[in-house]
């Protein structure tokens, strides 16, 4: 069984105090002040009355005992104690989207039942307006930023909390069934709350990275006495920690030891300032999101070429990255391996592709973990490789116990198959004969014309091959003859004269005719959320209403 996350930090900064944790502009946080600060939360917490409710046992996979702690904040050393804080007091942290307007705010707050909201001072005016709508009053703690923003009526300044209450580790103790909750990012309908016992996400997740590391993670004592004699590895996380790869890269990396490097700009996604604090830092992971993030890292890269010497790896989790983004990233960082990481909020990492210098990179199939399956159409068998058809990616091993206060999605999702209990999000997939997965993309997203499956996500691959394409999003549009027709909302490069005929037979080079698009809409800039996640919605507006 794995750890909690708050026991694992607390044994590694027992082991490692003066080691830097976190490092985030002028900031340099070591393992014993991050466990102070992040104690001090806690005892916050405790002190309102925040902490564990109901133990495990006897709770459905849909239920918790737990109060829940809003993360509201854009990333810095705040969220990852917000996250070992929660942890500490035995309350349980979740994710905030911060695009968020205030109806989705007060949607996400009351489906949680939030019992403390941890926000930056920016999101002041939209918490204001979602608090109105809410159902239970929760404890403000509101983060200053550069928005010089007032306290919200009620609130209490972070800093000041902390300062009142006591650096010592509270005297709870956290049990590895304790809740860790992701929410999903929402594009398949409302977002919903993943709950995973600790235990099992450090299995499945946070331990992979720590044991990446040659650590032991059997035990406490082991895993304190491996990061202690490990060398330190410095990871910066580029996408906001409210998206599952960054958060669950910063929380693996601190929990073996290792330093959370955050660029000075983290309201947007800022290249330079990326760039610049990887040569200066020397840090030897990044984590990205597909190629809306590898693509202005690279224009930066050949505007200024920096010394990211250090780079052993660069990780995409949450979208793939195309092939022809992984060959510019490989020219310029020809030390480097580009990691294409697949999984789900509910699956944790399930999918790998490995890139190098001197290989041929591809994209859209991966290497399988021994936990992940593709099931029959009626999610009742595994299918062997080189089965027929088109089927559903499947996990099973250490998985979430259920969706937050809904038993029958939790019922849909994670189904009971030849006497395993599995999760199923949604992805549809092939097991080749050669043992790969050729990943299709969410059935959400499948377009169903002229009686024909067509997944959006194949057609963004096949499309993304053409060198003038620099994003595109793949949706499906009424059609009188097809039912559904393919519509590709792209943007090209400035100057480009491709025409919709060479588009399309960029497609058709990898993909059958009747999946090309049979029309383009041409935009300026293709509409991705902070995390790099697609904006369908938008996409579909688009291919309804083409702009001008």
């Amino acid at each position: 069984m794995g750890h909690n996350h708050a026991e694992a930090f607390s044994a590694v900064a027992r082991a490692v105090p003066e080691r830097e944790c976190v490092i985030f502009r002028d900031r340099r946080l070591t393992y014993g002040e991050l466990a102070q600060r992040s104690s001090r939360l806690a005892n916050l917490l405790l002190a309102n009355g925040i902490t564990v409710e109901r133990d495990r046992e006897g709770l459905r996979g849909w239920e918790s005992g737990q109060d829940l702690i809003g993360l509201y904040l854009h990333n810095g050393n705040e969220y990852l104690e917000g996250m070992l804080g929660a942890a500490m007091a035995r309350a349980a942290s979740f994710n905030v989207n911060y695009r968020y307007i205030d109806h989705e705010l007060a949607y996400l707050f009351n489906d949680a039942s939030a019992a403390a909201i941890v926000y930056h001072a920016a999101f002041a005016p939209t918490l204001a307006s979602a608090l109105e709508r809410l159902e239970r009053r929760p404890l403000l703690l509101q983060v200053a930023d550069e928005s010089a923003n007032a306290l919200l009526e009620g609130a209490v300044d972070y800093e000041e909390a902390l300062s009142g209450a006591s650096p010592e580790r509270p005297e709870v103790s956290p049990s590895p069934e304790d809740l860790s909750v992701l929410y999903t990012g929402g594009t398949t309908g409302r977002p919903k709350g993943t709950l995973w016992r600790q235990c099992d996400i450090f299995d499945t997740t946070l331990g992979a990275l720590v044991a990446g590391a040659g650590i032991d993670t059997t035990s406490l004592e082991s895993l304190a006495a491996g990061a202690a004699a490990n060398e330190e590895r410095k990871a910066l996380p580029a996408p906001p920690l409210m998206h599952g790869a960054g958060q669950w890269i910063a929380l693996g990396i601190v929990l073996g030891g290792g330093t959370v490097v955050f660029p000075d700009v983290v309201s947007t996604l800022d290249p330079p300032s990326i760039l610049e604090v990887i040569e200066r830092e020397r840090v030897s992971l990044l984590a990205i999101v597909g190629d809306a993030f590898a693509r202005p890292l690279c224009d930066e890269l050949e505007r200024r070429p920096r010394d990211l010497r250090s780079l052993a790896a660069v990780v995409s989790g949450g979208a793939a990255i195309s092939v022809g983004m992984k060959a510019r990233l490989l020219e310029l960082l020809p030390s480097t391996l580009i990691i294409d990481s697949g999984g789900a909020s509910e699956t944790g990492p399930q999918l790998s592709n490995v890139s190098a210098s001197g290989g041929e990179p591809t994209s859209g199939l991966f290497l399988p973990s021994p936990s992940t399956f593709v099931l029959d159409e009626d999610r009742s068998a595994v299918l062997a490789a080189g089965h027929e058809g088109v089927g559903w990616l499947a996990h099973d091993g250490p998985i979430p116990l259920g969706y937050l206060g809904d038993e029958a999605k939790t019922d849909a999702t994670f189904p009971t198959v030849a006497g395993r209990r599995m999760v199923v999000p949604g992805d549809r997939a092939r097991l080749r004969a050669d043992g790969l997965i050729e990943l299709l993309g969410r059935e959400s997203m499948t377009i169903n014309s002229g009686g024909e499956k067509i997944f959006a996500e194949e057609v963004e691959q096949a499309l993304l091959g053409h060198p003038d394409v620099l994003d595109v999003l793949v949706v499906g549009r009424t059609s009188e003859r097809w039912g559904q027709e393919v519509v590709a909302v792209v943007q090209l490069a400035t100057g480009s004269e491709a025409t919709d005929e060479a588009l399309r037979d960029a497609a058709t080079e990898r993909l059958a005719r009747y999946k090309a698009p049979k029309a383009f809409v041409r935009v300026a800039e293709v509409r991705r959320s902070p995390s790099g996640k697609p904006d369908y919605a938008w996409a579909r507006q688009m291919a309804e209403t083409p702009p001008g």
